[in-house]
């Protein structure tokens, strides 16, 4: 139960902060952590809790029934009990050291699976799936030490309680026999005593064995409480209503850092009603930072926002992702219908609104193909869709909610082909009239059909204005689109 209650708080926290505690933590560790790391967690807590309550309990039971019998017994027992576990103390430090490393390392490990599962039809495209198993092989290798390093303390732990268990039975058997031949003591009470001696023993000896085997349960334990108890990410339930002609947001000296020390800003801009926003720049210039900053996944550092007349300093604002299309890069398609996935913003939409978006959207060619129609289950694992497919699925997604008036873009078309691009323009700009529409891109033909323009350089903001006013600036954004030219031109 208590292992549960854990997966549920951390499941909830993820879902709480989303994407900016992904983009820290990992995904491969956030999955870890609530599969394997909370089934560590109930291992460790059925096992070590039961096992104090024993070594509790029956040492002493054994001590006073031992009193009777032989009190010289029973004090070397009581003498070597404390010795014992002051070792096991030292050498569980030891252990515990070496396991948090080893933890680590397996967080690093299980990012890493996730990323090279992602990125695996790149990597044998590029012919580099080779070259990247030596990375793969590298992590693995010094998880495997990291593990052997913990295995040879808890061997060494085992023998140094087998030790003191040993000498101190053997303690006991020498002065038994001096009092057998002093007869001070009968044969049967003797033999009781070390019958009963190794007994008093077992319970910290079965301690010991399964505190090593549940180290990391015990750091898992730690480690997603610290997840759970992190600071939330800043949210304002400001009480907006619906974009329209009239609303402004203004943006003033908004700044962001990464753990990594990358900065993003300062940013300053003002946008009023239903405009088409084009954010553009170079690969790592800060255009997806600025994104996921406007749509509230990221918090900012500092900020003086004012959105529809009300101040803020984050956009991660219910009421403003309520309204709000989100397309990136590569959209999500969930291992559902496909009923389901093109319904993902409006659930009640018939299915003749899904049809209509499906064709709109040039898709019926791909539901003429599926065996089963609307409830044909497509995603990871099920029928594999296109790049082109898939962005067009989440265009439909958009259209089948039109009460969204926001819609951010993330680069929708920087991996497809020209002709796929071209063909999804045509479909995607009636979607983008009387919406604010934010859009990422590195492609030149997109910034015509902007009405403003933002430039990205390095994180900052070098940059903005009209298509017209940037080119008669003869600014950084002359020498971007000369030197993009000259490397696409196709473009």
């Amino acid at each position: 139960r208590v292992a549960e209650e854990l997966r549920q708080q951390l499941l909830n926290k993820v879902f709480r902060d989303g994407q900016a505690l992904v983009q820290k933590q990992g995904t491969g560790s956030l999955i870890t952590m609530s599969l394997d790391g909370v089934d560590e967690v109930r291992q460790y807590i059925k096992l070590i809790y039961s096992k104090v309550l024993t070594m509790m309990i029956v040492p002493v039971l054994i001590f006073v029934g031992m009193l009777f019998l032989s009190w010289t017994s029973a004090v070397i027992l009581l003498v070597m009990y404390p010795l014992i576990v002051l070792f096991m103390i030292i050498l569980g430090h030891a252990a515990q050291d070496r396991a948090i490393k080893q933890f680590g390392n397996f967080q690093v490990l299980s990012n890493n699976f996730i990323d090279s599962l992602r990125g695996i039809d790149t990597l044998k495209y590029l012919g580099l799936s080779k070259r990247y198993s030596k990375s793969i092989f590298n992590l693995s290798e010094g998880f495997r030490k990291k593990t052997m390093a913990v295995l040879k303390v808890a061997m060494l732990s085992t023998f140094a309680l087998d030790f003191f268990t040993t000498l101190s039975i053997a303690i006991i058997a020498v002065f038994l026999g001096f009092d057998l031949m002093n007869g001070k003591i009968a044969l049967f009470p003797a033999l009781g005593i070390l019958i009963l001696a190794p007994d008093y023993f077992l319970p910290i000896r079965d301690f010991a064995g399964d505190f090593h085997a549940t180290l990391n349960g015990k750091n898992a334990f730690k480690r997603i409480n610290e997840l759970i108890n992190l600071p939330e990410e800043k949210t304002n339930d400001l009480p907006l209503k619906t974009w329209s002609a009239q609303d402004q947001l203004k943006i003033k000296n908004l700044k962001f850092t990464y753990q990594k020390g990358t900065e993003i800003g300062p940013v300053s801009l003002q946008v009023q009603g239903f405009k088409k926003i084009g954010i553009i720049g170079m690969s790592g210039s800060g255009k997806t930072s600025l994104i996921n900053l406007l749509s509230g996944f990221l918090t900012p550092d500092q900020a003086q926002i004012e959105l529809q007349g009300q101040k803020t300093t984050t956009m991660n604002i219910p009421a403003w992702q309520r309204q709000m299309t989100y397309i990136p890069q590569e959209p999500y398609v969930f291992t559902k219908s496909l009923r389901e996935n093109i319904a993902f913003y409006n659930p009640q939409a018939s299915d003749d609104e899904i049809k209509q978006a499906i064709h709109i959207m040039g898709l019926d060619a791909l539901l003429n193909d599926l065996p089963n129609g609307l409830d044909t289950v497509i995603g990871r694992g099920k029928r594999v869709l296109s790049g082109g497919q898939s962005q067009r699925i989440a265009l439909a997604r958009a259209f089948l909610d039109p009460k969204r008036k926001i819609m951010i873009f993330d680069e929708p078309t920087a991996h497809l082909d020209i002709e796929t691009e071209i063909d999804l323009k045509k479909r995607m700009m009636p979607l983008m009239q009387n919406k604010l529409v934010f859009f990422a891109t590195h492609r030149l033909h997109w910034l015509k059909e902007m009405d403003y323009i933002l430039v990205m350089d390095h994180g900052q903001l070098v940059e903005q204005g009209s298509y017209e006013q940037l080119q008669q600036n003869q600014g950084y954004f002359c020498k971007l689109m000369a030197g993009m030219r000259g490397e696409n031109n196709d473009q």
